[in-house]
């Protein structure tokens, strides 16, 4: 599930180019939409489910347990943060996308490449955790391979930073969310607040004749009322995965992501790539072998000292 999850994202490029023409806005739009109505779909789906097996199992008349919504609705402070976690999710929908119909595929590919270091970097900074050596090296190899791409590419890479901020934003957020709240039922709150926003955009659009939805084609349609399913399906296959495999596996298996985007990126939309562009990021890709070596040996030396 796991794999699948990161699979899935690395393809993502594809997509957001055969809907290019709607513009980044427009597929936000949609994909905030389109996911509520998923996520709300969902959830009556499973609630009727496990009513029907609940009754099959005892007649005692008890409740179907409650599956997470009400109890997010009615927590102010659990709501708040789940909000707060869908505006940083939107944002980066929305970068991600430009980022994809503007031709900086590889760009959004290297905010993935270095979200793991912004997540080390927000530990420090919020968590008080101290830096281990091997995670000074890698943010000191990033800086440099900044640097390196300013300079002999001329270009601040701000996509790929605003991707990693943004999305490192969101998962720091989420971090506080109780893991007995269920996907669907945490993903529909992210939504819902903007959804209305979206809907009133999209709507305005198809009233101005701007809009790519209805009267376009039939594929656009159809791949734009998708895009509930392509944003919803990898998050709930990585919530699955994730509580049944290692944190350090995870860890590793996440590259699968940006290594499939990077290779989008050069070999099929032919996206630029001089030297200087090249020596960024085989810097990057060293400090993530500083940092996953690190994650490796501190989980190593846990299981020596229960061991023990």
């Amino acid at each position: 599930m796991m794999i699948a999850a990161y699979l899935l994202w690395a393809i993502f490029p594809l997509y957001f180019a055969f809907i290019s023409e709607a513009g980044a806005f427009e597929i936000a739009a949609h994909r905030i939409v389109w996911t509520f109505l998923f996520c709300l779909a969902g959830i009556v789906v499973v609630t009727f489910l496990r009513s029907r097996r609940r009754t099959a199992d005892s007649d005692d008349g008890e409740r179907p347990p409650r599956i997470g919504l009400r109890d997010i609705i009615a927590d102010r402070r659990l709501r708040t943060r789940l909000v707060i976690a869908g505006v940083f999710v939107t944002l980066n929908w929305l970068i991600y996308a430009g980022a994809v119909i503007t031709g900086h595929t590889v760009d959004a590919a290297l905010g993935y490449f270095i979200n793991p270091l912004v997540t080390v970097l927000f530990a420090v900074l919020f968590l008080g955790e101290r830096l281990r050596p091997l995670q000074i090296a890698a943010l000191g190899i990033c800086l440099v391979a900044v640097v390196v791409m300013v300079i002999g590419y001329g270009q601040f890479p701000w996509i790929g930073l605003a991707l990693a901020l943004t999305f490192g934003m969101y998962s720091f957020i989420k971090y506080g969310v109780p893991s007995t709240i269920p996907p669907l039922a945490s993903l529909a709150s992210e939504t819902a607040l903007l959804s209305p926003i979206a809907f009133c955009y999209l709507v305005f659009l198809q009233a101005t004749g701007a809009s790519h939805f209805l009267g376009f084609s039939t594929d656009y349609t159809i791949a734009l009322a998708l895009s509930g399913v392509i944003t919803a399906a990898p998050l709930l296959c990585f919530a699955y995965g994730a509580s049944r495999l290692p944190l350090t596996t995870v860890g590793l298996i996440q590259y699968v992501c940006p290594i499939g985007q990077f290779a989008i990126g050069v070999w099929v939309f032919g996206e630029p790539m001089p030297l200087a562009r090249w020596i960024g990021f085989a810097l990057i890709w060293v400090a993530l072998v500083f940092l996953s070596t690190d994650a490796l040996l501190r989980v190593r030396r846990s299981r020596e000292h229960v061991a023990a």
